[in-house]
């Protein structure tokens, strides 16, 4: 109980904007949607300027948790096809950053501050920190991890930023080729985005890379717990 008054108490602006990026994303995809669908003229025979404000804006928006990642990849390649993949690489990474450097500049490193007066918290913590490239890796291979929301968590708890940026990419990249294959054979915007129909191959790819995260992050996490208990336990006997 202690933990968590002084979680709220210190970290408020840390836990709006963890709520924020849950939310914004539902309101974000149903207006691009919507936005897309009366105005797809716009983007049938794209310029190139008007192909980099249109990564500009969706990198905005995928920042700042205004659409899902998924939703801009599938959109992406309804429009571009092929041609706009490695501008959606760009989009993708350029976002991750940002999130990242947003996230450390609100929070500040102050849960992690809070954490080191809670050692056991704290050990756990630095434990996944040393394991950084896996963590990222395995919380981006899942396609129902919020993009926004898990870029602002892992850098609040300080995993580094080259190694952030690096898993995030390698994470990323079997749902966003598969999403954005099927991209490329719609025939509309508006209902690839309310039914991407991802067939029996689609739904099992997704209920894989979502079991491989789930099973790897609780592999991580129990590892990371037992080394925290065995280094408590060497500690104590040294004293």
């Amino acid at each position: 109980m202690a933990f968590l008054k002084e979680l709220f108490h210190q970290n408020t602006s840390t836990l709006v904007s963890l709520l924020l990026l849950t939310l914004l994303p539902l309101a974000g995809d149903s207006l691009l949607a919507w936005g897309l669908h009366e105005n797809a003229s716009w983007l049938e025979n794209p310029t190139l300027p008007q192909m980099l404000l249109y990564f500009a804006v969706v990198a905005f928006t995928m920042t700042f948790s205004l659409t899902h990642t998924t939703v801009v990849v599938l959109v992406t390649a309804f429009f571009f096809d092929w041609a706009g993949f490695p501008g959606m690489l760009l989009t993708y990474i350029l976002a991750a950053l940002f999130g990242h450097m947003l996230a450390t500049s609100l929070d500040q490193g102050k849960l992690i501050r809070l954490l080191e007066r809670f050692p056991k918290a704290h050990a756990v913590m630095h434990e996944l920190r040393g394991d950084s490239w896996r963590l990222v890796l395995l919380t981006r291979l899942s396609p129902v991890l919020p993009f926004a929301l898990i870029t602002f968590i892992l850098a609040v708890v300080g995993v580094p930023r080259r190694q952030f940026l690096t898993a995030s990419v390698v994470g990323m990249l079997p749902r966003t080729l598969f999403f954005y294959w099927l991209g490329t054979k719609a025939q509309d915007v508006l209902a690839l985005i309310q039914d991407p129909d991802t067939g029996t191959a689609g739904k099992v790819l997704v209920v894989v890379l979502v079991a491989v995260s789930m099973f790897g992050l609780y592999f991580l996490f129990t590892r990371a717990m037992k080394r925290a208990l065995r280094r408590g336990i060497q500690e104590e006997e040294k004293i």
